[in-house]
């Protein structure tokens, strides 16, 4: 059982239906995310998650793709200084209070190198302190047969554990790494202080009890074929879908939505 935070439209939703795993609880306060959400869907409340955390119930997984425009280029990049930020607190607050088995983060790429890494070693050393085995990998959507370049940070965490293990690399992703680092991997003790840690972290790695070992893959060995809008868009479209002067009447009426975050 699942429970799903700042769920928008409900994309892990998806991924749990699809996967058979039953989400029993979701939230997000924004009301047009939880109207298209609570139309499909089941089990959604929306308002502030600061405010309902006594209503959360125990689950085994918990998915959150976690407030990104403190962290996005398109934002004021304030991260973890932006009041925003401090929703990760929440997080870490569930995983203390519920301690799922797994769960699974997402976030824009830029987290990593935020300002030399400070952001994303604040994050990874909250959440390696827990008990859980930590990983994360920068995936592309394109690599996944959806036509578009779309770069995300995911991290995930497993309970009981502990050796080093990867759900987001197989073997042939590390083909690049040199043989007396891939050794690395299995010695813990050998792992760096993330609190000591200054720089961009790498694309991909593994973190537990505060240490992390991470590298830079070039290769998505899972990758499926590309696919281009060229290869989905349609070359006959409905007339229904035309501008016209009743699509300018009807955007008259619309309410105005601004989600765009500039650098004002």
């Amino acid at each position: 059982m699942t429970v799903e935070l700042f769920a928008g439209i409900g994309g892990f939703r998806l991924a749990c239906d699809k996967l058979g795993i039953k989400t029993i609880w979701a939230n997000d306060i924004d009301s047009n995310a939880a109207q298209i959400y609570q139309k499909h869907n089941s089990g959604l409340i929306q308002g502030d998650i600061k405010t309902l955390l006594d209503q959360i119930p125990n689950h085994q997984l918990l998915t959150a793709g976690f407030p990104c425009q403190p962290f996005s280029s398109a934002g004021k990049k304030k991260g973890i200084n932006d009041p925003r930020g401090t929703l990760f607190e929440i997080i870490v607050q569930i995983l203390k209070t519920h301690t799922p088995n797994f769960f699974v983060l997402e976030n824009v790429k830029r987290l990593l190198p935020m300002d030399k890494g400070k952001h994303f070693a604040t994050i990874l050393n909250s959440l390696s302190s827990l008990g859980y085995l930590i990983e994360w990998r920068v995936l592309n959507a394109k690599h996944f047969a959806l036509p578009q370049h779309r770069e995300r940070i995911f991290i995930i965490g497993s309970k009981n554990n502990i050796f080093p293990k990867s759900f987001l690399a197989v073997n042939n992703d590390f083909s690049s790494i040199l043989k007396n680092q891939l050794s690395q991997i299995a010695q813990i003790e050998k792992w760096i202080d993330i609190i000591n840690y200054k720089e961009k972290f790498p694309n991909w790695g593994l973190s537990y009890n505060n240490k992390f070992i991470g590298y830079n893959l070039d290769n998505f060995y899972q990758a499926q074929k590309s696919v281009t809008l060229k290869d989905i868009i349609q070359t006959k479209v409905d007339f229904a879908f035309d501008f016209t002067e009743d699509t300018v009447n009807r955007l008259k009426n619309s309410r105005h939505i601004n989600k765009y975050y500039n650098n004002k």
